[in-house]
């Protein structure tokens, strides 16, 4: 398997909280539907054991998504 591949790559939470520069609380809240900061488009894990693993492409495609929205708003 190739790991560099973002299609194929798996990241952590700590990973995540270093890729996006939010905190463990911020992300869980971004997933909750309860949280005020709950974002429907957020990534979602995927469980693997007792681990949440994120998709890198799924990430990095919300970080897109978001770059796109930020341009047309301008």
């Amino acid at each position: 398997m190739d790991t560099h591949n973002p299609e194929l790559r798996m990241i952590s939470r700590a990973q995540l909280e270093t890729l996006l520069g939010l905190s463990r609380s911020t992300i869980y809240d971004r997933l909750s539907r309860k949280s005020k900061r709950y974002d429907p488009t957020f990534p979602q894990p995927i469980k693997l054991g007792r681990l949440s693993r994120w998709r890198l492409s799924e990430v990095l495609d919300w970080i897109e998504s978001k770059a796109v929205l930020r341009n047309q708003s301008v």
